[in-house]
């Protein structure tokens, strides 16, 4: 409020109000009578300064998780023909998801409308966001979702953004090496916003399972498991690479893996602390146990390797460091640091369990062991939520239970499996999704690209 100066009269003063009340005063009522109303999930932003800036850099954190992050990850563990195609393929998988949340995601994500036809529940909407939003009409520079008042909505966009982009990134490390780049192009699209979207606002947005009371802090089901259980569709849809099981896959560079891994380690902190939604407590006790877990999921995955083959290998350690990472993800800011490092300790073995033996045992060709890792670990996270959630470290841990995440575990994993399915065949019968044996055998990098690594 501006201050009067000292050498103005009381007198003065009142006049000089009363004037410039008289004078503003029709076009000020003017101004809100045209004032468009707030949307459904709309609220007048009172801006947080300080939780901005965290979001602000837990955005970039997460973004950068997938570019470059999971790209030079996925990168390295495939075949020196098939390096560019892998990496290209993160690229593209962000550039549809972006438009697709443009365009549609956010608002059936996290817009608010009346209760369906027929439904009695208390949430306003509860199987899908509505559709007011469509190209983010109505989002201004003054609003805020009712989520997060304090955030800028265009910066909630952003950072919802970023987790829409590395769901169907993950999808990827599937099928890699054997499909074709529409084909990928056209399910991400399809995928984000029939699949992503909905199990968002069923947990996130407003949606029937975060009502029930189902926990997920970060993302274990409406990123890992999600993503992990359709790349295990895809996997089993596409079929087996040419030669699998019977002659060496061997990744080209773990190096890049290293690289890729380490930029996704420290970008969970934003995924995973920036879920807080602002830099206090909640955010310090997730960072902290994002840490733990990852470096014991690391141990337990190289302590397995060591007594099946005798050497604990790269690839195997940075597997066993995301798996840690993704098995905190649904916990990271519900449970206290002995409840992360027992999780963590729990994924190695388990995730180690689902790439290697179940993988082998049931003959899928999950190239780079999405569900694995992602599917397996973020099954686990979510259901250890349930046993060591602490309402000491979080209240909205109060009532958390087994039997409620398994229930939202159960409904993620059928949706995400069928809804996947069908997306397949149209992506089938349109694009197609399949390379040529003759592109298999030559690389992608070349024949879907025209570019190639320089000979080693």
């Amino acid at each position: 409020m501006t201050r009067l100066r000292s050498g103005l009269s009381l007198a003065t003063a009142l006049v000089t109000c009363t004037a410039a009340s008289a004078a503003f005063a029709a076009p000020a009522t003017a101004e809100a009578a045209t004032a468009p109303a707030l949307l459904a999930h709309q609220v007048a932003l009172a801006l947080d300064g300080a939780a901005s800036s965290w979001i602000l850099t837990s955005t970039a954190l997460v973004l950068l998780m997938t570019l470059p992050g999971l790209a030079l990850f996925y990168g390295g563990m495939v075949r020196r023909k098939n390096v560019i195609a892998t990496i290209t393929q993160s690229l593209g998988v962000a550039a549809v998801v972006t438009l697709a949340w443009f365009i549609a995601g956010y608002t059936l994500s996290f817009g608010i409308a009346q209760p369906l036809a027929g439904y009695s529940g208390d949430q306003l909407q509860p199987y899908i966001g509505s559709l007011e939003s469509l190209f983010l009409n109505g989002v201004t520079p003054t609003t805020a979702h009712s989520l997060t008042p304090g955030l800028p909505e265009y910066l909630w966009i952003a950072y919802q953004l970023t987790f829409a982009i590395i769901t169907p990134a993950l999808i990827a490390g599937a099928f890699a090496e054997r499909i074709k780049y529409t084909g990928l192009l056209l399910f991400t699209g399809l995928w984000t916003l029939l699949v992503y979207a909905p199990i968002c606002h069923w947990v996130w947005g407003g949606g029937f399972l975060g009502s029930a009371g189902v926990l997920d802090f970060a993302g274990g089901a409406v990123v890992h498991v999600n993503a992990g259980v359709a790349g295990l569709v895809c996997a089993i849809f596409l079929g087996a690479r040419k030669g699998y099981g019977k002659e060496s896959i061997v990744a080209h560079n773990p190096v890049l893996t290293m690289i890729g891994a380490c930029l996704l380690l420290v970008g969970w902190i934003g995924f995973n602390a920036g879920s807080a939604w602002t830099p206090d407590s909640i955010a310090s006790v997730a960072l902290l146990n994002t840490i733990l877990a990852a470096m014991a999921g690391s141990l337990t995955w190289k302590i397995v390797e060591v007594m099946e083959k005798r050497k604990p290998s790269l690839i195997g350690a940075l597997s066993g460091l995301i798996a840690g990472l993704v098995a905190i993800t649904p916990a990271a800011g519900l449970v206290d640091p002995k409840g992360a490092v027992i999780i963590g300790l729990a994924s190695g073995p388990v995730c180690y369990a689902a790439s290697v033996w179940i993988k082998k045992l049931l003959r899928y060709d999950d190239s780079l062991d999405a569900f694995g890792i992602h599917g397996a670990g973020g099954i686990l996270g979510a259901l250890l939520t349930g046993v060591f959630a602490s309402a000491a470290v979080n209240g909205v841990a109060e009532g958390a239970t087994l039997a409620k995440q398994a229930w939202g575990l159960g409904v993620t994993i059928g949706w995400s499996a069928v809804a996947t399915f069908v997306i397949l065949i149209i992506c089938k019968f349109t694009t197609g999704l399949r390379v040529s044996a003759e592109a298999e055998a030559e690389g992608l990098d070349e024949h879907l690209h025209g570019e190639v690594l320089d000979p080693a």
